[in-house]
């Protein structure tokens, strides 16, 4: 089978920062929706859309913290959400939708890594619905602002797909939870989920891209006991960052997903997958841990998958 997930030459690669990729662009007038925004990679993407001209929208679970972080920023709105809660997500949307504004970008960056067994909702389990069941929800309630400005939509994955593809007979984990697999899920989620916006938004002009942006110690690193970092060769016994072979900096793991949505070079592709700022190759079988597994670009699973989204949700812009 063809598959259009090939390197297209970007010009850029893994050390590029998201500075790097903003060169030449101006973004005065556009409007970006920046989940998680004030923290880690989605507080470098903000700084770098701000410096580029763009207004961003950081929708935050925790505002006095965002407060802070994004103190000296200009070009920043802060409003209050959580993933997690689907009445948070709507009141979000609903409170931007009153405003009139339409959304040029939208990154689904905020989410939430091995945590311990945790249940949100009516239960169900918490990495799946915070990185994929919110973000889900959070673009279809805003789908007339994103439609009407023909938005890129950027799901920010991760390698660790490759840790689990979609467990239809227990996406909830209700059955033996195994934090790292739990999250793989979520991770392969939103790839399936960037997939499926594409193809159904591409008529009203909005395209979708998923990505990796790269092995980086952020906050999202919380969940994960002093000792297994220690074990993963991740700090040292002090907990200094050893910074392995692989890792990036925070301006460079934001660098693909700010590329993501704003690069020329992208124009007329969607649905794919990156990473290292260019689209990424397809996982070969026994090799590295790179590229994108083929259960995250089955467009069966992503179809799939948005039906299961929008039954649990309740939500679907293009229902009817």
């Amino acid at each position: 089978m063809t598959t259009a997930q090939h390197k297209i030459g970007s010009g850029f690669g893994a050390e590029s920062t998201a500075d790097d990729v903003l060169q030449g662009i101006d973004l005065t007038g556009r409007l970006a929706v920046v989940t998680g925004g004030y923290s880690g990679l989605g507080l470098e993407t903000t700084r770098a859309l701000t410096k580029a001209g763009a207004h961003v929208v950081v929708p935050a679970r925790r505002p006095d913290t965002a407060r802070e972080a994004l103190a000296g920023i200009d070009g920043v709105e802060l409003d209050e959400l959580d993933l997690g809660d689907l009445e948070s997500v709507r009141g979000f949307a609903e409170r931007f939708l009153a405003s009139g504004r339409t959304v040029d970008l939208v990154i689904d960056n905020a989410g939430i890594m091995a945590c311990p067994e945790t249940r949100v909702g009516p239960g169900w389990e918490a990495q799946f619905a915070t990185n994929h069941l919110g973000h889900f929800a959070l673009v279809n309630r805003l789908w007339p602002a994103i439609a009407a400005g023909g938005a890129r939509v950027v799901s920010v994955s991760s390698r660790a797909h490759h840790f689990s593809g979609m467990r239809w007979d227990d996406v909830h984990w209700r059955h033996g939870y195994d934090k790292w697999e739990a999250y793989g899920q979520a991770k392969t989620a939103n790839a399936l989920f960037a997939l499926e916006l594409d193809r159904l938004g591409r008529d009203a002009g909005v395209r979708a891209f998923s990505l990796h942006p790269g092995g980086i110690i952020t906050p999202l690193q919380r969940h994960l006991p002093k000792e297994e970092m220690i074990e993963r060769g991740w700090i040292d016994a002090e907990g200094n960052l050893l910074n392995p072979k692989g890792f990036k900096t925070p301006e460079q793991g934001a660098a693909t997903q700010v590329w993501a949505a704003t690069s020329p070079r992208l124009e007329g592709l969607g649905g794919l997958y990156l990473e290292d700022c260019d689209v990424a190759e397809p996982a070969v079988e026994g090799g590295e841990p790179s590229g994108v597994k083929d259960w995250a670009t089955d467009p069966a699973q992503a179809t799939r998958l948005w039906a299961l989204s929008a039954e649990l949700t309740g939500v679907d812009a293009f229902s009817g």
